[in-house]
């Protein structure tokens, strides 16, 4: 029997990043009225729930659906912990979340890759990790041209989309699917250059690699954090950067920022960061690395680098193939997929759900095809 599922409210405002103050404002309650909602301690009248499905931009039956899905979130690393507000941290949790409940539902049509990393849990430090994988993963030394189709060959799940805030680049969060562990990366459409979509990506899989899934990262100290960062950027720069390759390519002109530019079209890589990384190898002196910096400032590439605009990096694709091979192939019409979801116990509207997948505008989007044939052609036309 359905009923009122205060949980699923909670989930909605918190997708949204409301708080119940504002969200009380909106559908002109008290906060204390959306907290006895969002604890089950009052059911509110239908008339109430169609006025929060607009106001939270989800469909009515999201709020009167059981908590079926079996989705366990852990833990979640923000590369910009220290700066973003822990409500839009809180709002791109729950988003995954939700992604994980759409993944947990494809996967009873989709054969998706496994989860394929090492067995090796400690590692001496993040470059030794950096080499292992690139060795397990068969990737030789050589630029990596497309890493994320890298990760998603190898089970880790990757989408992109835009954030309400642009303190957020990057986040990885591990979630936990019929007690299966599911890694999820999610980067921010807002900044998605190639060179920094690059370099968040192995950041991200620089914690998982790294760093222990079972604490809580909210609880750690500044201190901690920062160097569960460092080490994560240590890890992205011996990935993308190898040092026998990258040394072979770099000596032969390390003090020159602009043989640094030629070379940002071949790794994918930013300045800054081939910058850093030829000064961790000896390549130049802290006094160089910081001299070309101050360079770079000067010529406001510290923003914005020369190719930004230019280098083009693949975009997640993994989800949104998993959608094509159920419509082209007729197990789904984009209204029937919808419903599915919503049988399953995730009522959404597409929007929501081609945003969380990146998928094209209106992909999932009912078609007139879906309709009913009310009329058909003549006998004699047809």
């Amino acid at each position: 029997m359905k009923q009122f599922n205060g949980n699923r409210l909670k989930n909605a405002r918190l997708y949204r990043g409301l708080t119940v103050e504002e969200l009380a404002e909106k559908i002109e309650v008290s906060k204390q009225t959306v907290s006895q909602y969002e604890n089950n301690r009052i059911v509110p009248a239908f008339e109430k729930i169609l006025s929060l499905s607009r106001e939270l931009g989800f469909p009515y039956e999201y709020f009167i659906q059981s908590d079926s899905l079996k989705i366990k979130s852990r833990s979640t690393y923000f590369r910009s912990l220290l700066k973003t507000n822990k409500k839009y941290r809180i709002e791109q949790s729950v988003k995954m979340e939700h992604l994980a409940a759409i993944y947990s539902i494809l996967k009873d049509y989709i054969e998706f890759p496994l989860l394929n990393l090492p067995k090796t849990q400690k590692y001496t430090s993040p470059t030794e990790a950096a080499l292992i994988l690139r060795e397990f993963w068969g990737l030789g030394e050589e630029p990596i041209s497309d890493i994320i189709r890298v990760l998603e060959e190898n089970g880790i799940i990757v989408t992109m989309f835009r954030t309400s805030t642009d303190d957020i680049d990057a986040f990885s969060q591990l979630i936990e699917i019929d007690d299966q562990d599911i890694f999820l990366i999610a980067l921010s459409k807002n900044k998605d250059t190639a060179a920094r979509t690059h370099f968040d990506v192995a950041h991200e899989l620089g914690h998982i690699m790294l760093h222990e899934w079972s604490e809580d990262v909210e609880s750690l100290t500044r201190e901690q954090f920062k160097e569960r960062e460092k080490e994560a950027n240590e890890f992205a720069a011996a990935f993308l950067l190898p040092e026998t390759t990258f040394i072979r390519d770099i000596s032969a002109y390390p003090n020159n920022l602009d043989y640094y530019v030629q070379l940002k079209k071949k790794w994918k890589v930013s300045i800054a960061a081939m910058l850093y990384r030829s000064c961790d190898l000896g390549l130049i002196t802290q006094n160089q690395y910081q001299y070309m910096i101050r360079i770079m400032q000067k010529k406001n590439w510290r923003k914005n680098e020369p190719y930004d605009n230019i280098l083009k990096t693949a975009k997640p694709s993994l989800l949104s193939d998993a959608i094509n091979v159920l419509l082209v192939n007729n197990v789904f019409t984009p209204s029937e997929f919808m419903k599915e979801l919503a049988y399953e116990g995730l009522a959404m509207n597409n929007r929501e759900v081609e945003m969380l997948l990146d998928l094209p505008k209106d992909a999932l989007k009912p078609l007139q095809t879906d309709m009913g044939k009310i009329v058909r052609l003549k006998p004699d036309l047809g």
